[in-house]
């Protein structure tokens, strides 16, 4: 059976061509009738630019990274944090093994 991109309306389409038509087979057998979030693009971005400010944070310089990256200081001490407030509890800290 050969599925061509003719065969595809709508946001499926739009998916196939743009990771192209065998991707797009792949997907459906993998995913097909889950519903699937795709994260926007500047969340990944985010992944990028938290990676650059944890390579420089220092544990002193908080107050430069937030004026370079237009944020908070407390945002900047959340990322290189690993994302946890400051005794803010994980759901599994509670939790015995």
């Amino acid at each position: 059976m050969k599925i061509n991109l003719d065969d595809l309306v709508g946001t499926q389409r739009d998916i196939a061509e743009t990771i192209g038509i065998e991707s797009y087979i792949e997907l459906c057998k993998i995913f097909g009738g889950d519903t699937v979030y795709i994260q926007k693009y500047s969340e990944l971005q985010k992944i990028e630019r938290n990676a650059e400010i944890k390579a420089k944070y220092n544990g002193y310089n908080s107050s430069q990274l937030a004026k370079e990256y237009d944020l908070s200081e407390r945002y900047i001490r959340v990322i290189c944090s690993n994302d946890r407030l400051d005794g803010q509890l994980s759901i599994f800290d509670d939790i015995k093994t």
